[in-house]
């Protein structure tokens, strides 16, 4: 059985303050053996972080990784250096990365690569555009960007892949759980023929305005590993309610 995994995606939110108070609003919650709890603050903020969960089954990873290794690439953070840092965690992908920054499928991949090479776990985002869903797309492009990463590296079952549809993301729209179970288990039926066994422990996780409200009925289906949380990570409240659901 695949073990939930909760992630708070903070983006650019937060400061020393507020973290703080949020991880000790967080720290009263239960976080049973099924589940694996895991937020990302704004780089500047990781190391306070990692101090404020010291004594947590929360675990601390980052937001953003560079396509590069070390050198002369002003502004960039390597994986070996978030390795370095203690975090084992890093998320890749993400469609504002994608949309606001012009990741492309090929920046992905190579991310992907650097942070396997560096021993950090990827969230390899995927997702589709709500003209993309309404023409058919959906499924072909969230493949397509699959294919890219597969192209240059090989899958493993510490991968997590986060299924966002990019149109439900902030804007308090969410894909019905059948929506959701459809693209997901296309995305197993996928992972199965490129990876073969490796497939069944690799978590896929939901990504578009997960809540409370609406966690239990998405981790009741049969592919949803857990969830990929933006703002309702910022409020402890609502991200423990989601982690309840994730206990249940």
């Amino acid at each position: 059985m695949r073990q939930y995994l909760v992630a708070g995606n903070w983006k650019s939110n937060g400061n020393t303050e507020s973290n703080a108070a949020l991880i000790g609003g967080l720290k009263s919650t239960a976080i049973g053996d099924n589940v694996e709890v895991l937020v990302c603050p704004p780089i500047l903020y990781i190391s306070a972080v990692q101090a404020e969960t010291a004594d947590t089954a929360i675990e601390v990873g980052a937001q953003n990784c560079s396509a590069t290794q070390e050198g002369a690439y002003t502004g960039e953070v390597t994986s070996a250096m978030l390795a370095d840092a203690g975090l084992k965690w890093v998320i890749i992908g993400h469609s504002e990365r994608r949309t606001l920054f012009g990741e492309t499928d090929e920046v992905v991949a190579a991310k992907v690569k650097e942070a396997v090479a560096a021993g950090v776990k990827p969230i390899i985002c995927i997702g589709e555009t709500l003209e993309e869903r309404e023409t058919g797309q959906a499924e072909a492009v969230c493949l397509r960007q699959m294919d890219a990463v597969l192209a240059t590296n090989a899958p493993s079952a510490d991968w997590v892949i986060a299924y966002e549809p990019v149109w439900a993301i902030g804007t308090g729209k969410t894909a019905s759980s059948a929506d959701a179970q459809e693209m997901h288990g296309a995305l197993r039926r996928y992972l199965r023929e490129k990876a073969g066994d490796v497939a069944e422990d690799m978590r896929i996780l939901y990504g578009g305005s997960v809540k409370p409200g609406n966690a239990a009925e998405l981790f009741g289906q049969e592919d949803i590993d857990g969830a990929l949380v933006g703002g309702a990570s910022l409020k402890a409240e609502d991200f423990a309610g989601i982690i309840a659901a994730a206990n249940a």
